[in-house]
């Protein structure tokens, strides 16, 4: 079988791209600490304008002090937002979670919803968070988490040209196999942590650079010279 290129079907250069990453970051995984899917479920929320690390360093605490929806209702938002202050805008995302709290427990009796369709019901939860959970939490195959990583990589791949996330997901599901949904999200977040950055991409170190329409028309090794794209493809 021929090797697979920038020319080549999207489909045919993500199977591709997802071997390469898959060999280079056998361990990626969601980087968000969690034992339920509540636990995910919010931090998830937390994770917005905040990294995994901090939401991770901040979720002990917060869950042993309110562990389900029932305690979150229960507190105050003044206590809620007390106990996540450092994860930023703490006074949005306790109403939030108060919110999303109070809806598992009228509709769901008090458990976090399965699909994804169910998930965006609930207030303040996007496509994104509940693709995140209903892949992590319950092994559903129902969308492709799209945060800043993912859409950039996926630009930058030429597997799609949409600054808009629900584009880029529709584009990513169509090339990518369900059964790989979820982890084509770890796996592009790992690579776009570690060698695909949105200011210093390191083009010359990166194992997808010869399936890479952006890596490919960079002119030098140095990864903070500015790159002509190709195809559409976008920062």
């Amino acid at each position: 079988m021929s090797r697979a290129g920038v020319g080549d079907a999207p489909a045919r250069r993500a199977g591709a791209i997802l071997r390469r990453l898959q060999a280079t970051y056998p361990d990626a995984r969601c980087s968000l600490d969690f034992t339920t899917p509540w636990e995910l479920l919010v931090a998830t929320v937390l994770s917005a304008q905040c990294t995994d690390e901090r939401v991770n360093a901040v979720a002990p605490g917060l869950f042993a002090r309110f562990p389900d929806p029932a305690a979150f209702i229960e507190a105050s938002q003044a206590e809620v937002a007390a106990a996540i202050h450092s994860t930023g805008f703490h006074n949005q995302k306790a109403r939030a979670l108060r919110g999303i709290a109070g809806v598992v427990l009228r509709e769901y009796g008090g458990r976090v919803p399965r699909r994804l369709d169910q998930l965006v019901r609930l207030p303040g939860v996007g496509r994104k968070t509940a693709a995140v959970v209903s892949g992590n939490a319950f092994g559903r195959r129902d969308g492709i988490a799209v945060d800043t990583h993912v859409g950039r990589l996926a630009r930058r791949l030429g597997l799609s040209a949409h600054p808009d996330p629900v584009r880029v997901e529709l584009d990513l599901a169509t090339a990518v196999p369900r059964s790989a949904w979820t982890l084509v999200t770890h796996l592009l977040i790992a690579h776009g942590r570690a060698i695909c950055r949105a200011r210093t991409p390191l083009c010359d170190a990166c194992v997808l650079r010869d399936l890479c329409p952006y890596g490919l028309s960079h002119p030098g090794a140095d990864p903070a010279r500015t790159v002509t794209t190709v195809r559409g493809a976008v920062p």
